[in-house]
């Protein structure tokens, strides 16, 4: 049994294929004598492709629903919409398991939709299949390189962040309820759904805790009712 989560959205259909590509960026050079040698690099981002991603249109009982029940396929493309124009950062997540027990390989990475294909094809009847391409995404941050002369002549050189944090007071806490997501909250508390990860950066080892307690991932970002989360200031 598979379970696929976009965002912490269950996808009641797990797909039939689901690649990993590790990239890697390695330099083969030739010698003078004509030899090779590999020249080692840092690995690459890593992609993602998941095929024949069923979208049923009507409730099929092999289909699994999370809370909020039966969605149609618009709801799904909708999402996927957002997560494309706002140029958002989320969690991709397959697990696999029996009933009462997760098997060996799970997966959890946090990406960004590059594209996504909309099959839709009457063998199929009223159902959608999508073929959708991620990459990985690795937080980052520039640096500024200071040369400073000395009266001896010497110069010496110091290195800091051009990229400063800036640390904001807390807005208050919030008790997430049935059928919140990160994202519904940070629009209704914060005013843009974008600001989500300001919420789970702030309140990372609750909602991984509690994650932990409920058979998920550690590293990903379900949110269960009851758990009280700190807010951001709006």
């Amino acid at each position: 049994m598979y379970q696929l989560y976009i965002n912490n959205i269950l996808y009641p259909v797990a797909p039939q294929k689901f690649q990993v590509k590790i990239n890697n960026k390695n330099e083969t050079i030739t010698l003078i004598n004509e030899g090779e040698v590999n020249r080692l690099k840092t690995p690459g981002l890593t992609d993602i492709q998941i095929s024949d991603l069923l979208l049923p249109a009507v409730k099929y009982p092999f289909a699994e629903y999370g809370s909020a029940g039966f969605q149609t396929p618009s709801v799904y493309l909708s999402q996927l919409e957002n997560l494309k124009k706002n140029k958002m950062t989320f969690n991709v997540v397959l697990i696999r398991k029996l009933v009462k027990r997760e098997l060996g390989w799970n997966f959890s990475m946090t990406c960004t939709l590059e594209d996504y294909t909309i099959d839709e094809d009457v063998k199929e009847g009223v159902d959608v299949k999508l073929t959708l391409n991620f990459k990985q995404w690795l937080n980052y941050g520039t640096k500024t390189v200071v040369f400073k002369k000395k009266s001896n002549g010497k110069t010496t050189s110091s290195t800091k962040k051009s990229r400063k944090s800036s640390k904001k007071s807390s807005g208050g806490t919030y008790t997430v309820k049935k059928g919140d997501c990160l994202i519904n909250i940070a629009k209704k508390k914060l005013g843009s759904g974008n600001r989500w990860k300001e919420i789970f950066n702030l309140n990372k080892s609750t909602i991984q805790s509690v994650a932990k307690k409920h058979g998920k991932p550690g590293n990903g970002h379900w949110i269960f009712p009851g758990t009280k989360l700190k807010m951001p200031k709006k």
